[in-house]
């Protein structure tokens, strides 16, 4: 925990120098694979767990209410970003966790949901939580592109997926901060590309 090591000054100089360390083209392919689900009227799901977890639902809401203008919210003919937290369903999650076993809780929703041509974004600081692996690894053998937010090594989920971004750091928060932090940037990205806002306005 670098917080416990570090004063307030210092923990601000780490997190700067980790956002410096990305590669702005990891990013930029994040925001390309969002778009290009939103353009085919694929879905995009998220997963993660714990922290990440929530992660997953803050992305979730922020793509399926944010990708639009305020002022098109209410409009029903507007194309809509398809996109779904696995994380959200409690009773689901309940149920597979007690039935079956806590790493079936996202493939098995996958299972029911996932199409070729869907995005799979797998959120897993260590990269080694099973439950992700399990769901991804169906989604690399189903058709469905993979996405994935690692951190420390990377572990095997950066071996399996197909496409990502890795924070070399092992600081779970610290990880969990800077996933959180580019996102923010993929999520301005691709609002600006569906409104043709910002860089992408049309004249």
């Amino acid at each position: 925990m670098l917080g416990a090591e570090l004063t307030a000054d210092q923990y601000l100089k780490r997190i700067n120098d980790e956002l410096a360390r990305i590669d702005p083209n990891d990013m930029q392919r994040w925001a390309d694979h969002v778009f290009r689900a939103w353009e085919n009227e694929k879905f995009v799901y998220i997963i993660g767990n714990g922290g990440s977890g929530t992660t997953a639902t803050h992305m979730s809401e922020d793509l399926g209410k944010s990708s639009l203008r305020q002022e098109d919210l209410q409009d029903e003919s507007k194309k809509r970003l398809k996109v779904l937290s696995l994380t959200d369903n409690l009773g689901w999650i309940m149920a597979v966790g007690n039935d079956l076993s806590y790493d079936q809780i996202f493939v098995q929703q996958l299972m029911n949901y996932g199409q070729p041509g869907d995005l799979l974004i797998a959120i897993s600081g260590s990269g080694n939580s099973p439950n992700i692996l399990a769901a991804v690894d169906w989604a690399n053998r189903h058709g469905l592109t993979t996405f994935a937010l690692t951190g420390y090594s990377g572990g095997k989920l950066k071996e399996m997926q197909q496409d990502g971004l890795h924070v070399a750091l092992d600081d779970m928060g610290m990880v969990e901060s800077v996933h959180l932090s580019l996102y923010h940037w993929v999520l301005n990205d691709v609002f600006a590309r569906i409104n043709s806002a910002g860089r992408y306005a049309t004249a």
